[in-house]
């Protein structure tokens, strides 16, 4: 979910719900610490400068039962971010606390955020020897040619 959905979402919303993948909710009195932007610039193991940006989220629970954030409130913590920081349209990332700090990828269902799981990968498979992988194929797919195939009791085995 890049910037500008979250903005468009927020103002048709009553409030503000976050959970995790497997369906767990994200305390309804969590914070939202941080909104920046990140830039990463980095090479891979193929030798190849690259460089990312996204937004980032930083959501924290704390002791304060008593606070809900509301979406007008996040939607001008974010227009003050693009003011003041000058952050661009780029996909969300949001780090939240669990055993450590969790980055995820954002996502809405239709009532809720979602943080959705990342994953490592290599960029550079090519050239770093991870095989492609194999094409699997059915059996019974694969045309015979008659003029250079056995039969039984053929006698060309």
């Amino acid at each position: 979910m890049t910037l500008e959905q979250i903005k468009e979402i927020l103002p048709t919303l009553e409030n503000v719900e976050f959970q995790l993948e497997d369906g767990t909710l994200i305390p309804e009195h969590f914070h939202v610490t941080e909104v920046g932007q990140i830039n990463k610039k980095f090479i891979d193991c193929g030798g190849v400068i690259r460089e990312e940006s996204v937004v980032n989220f930083q959501l924290w629970n704390a002791d304060d039962y008593e606070h809900r954030l509301k979406p007008g409130k996040l939607l001008n913590i974010i227009k003050l971010s693009e003011e003041k920081l000058g952050i661009e349209n780029n996909e969300i990332e949001v780090e939240y606390q669990s055993n450590t700090i969790g980055k995820y990828d954002l996502e809405f269902n239709g009532k809720v955020f979602v943080l959705k799981s990342k994953t490592t990968a290599c960029l550079a498979q090519d050239a770093c020897g991870i095989p492609s992988a194999k094409v699997k194929r059915n059996l019974t797919e694969i045309t015979i040619n008659q003029n250079n195939s056995c039969t039984p009791g053929g006698g060309c085995c």
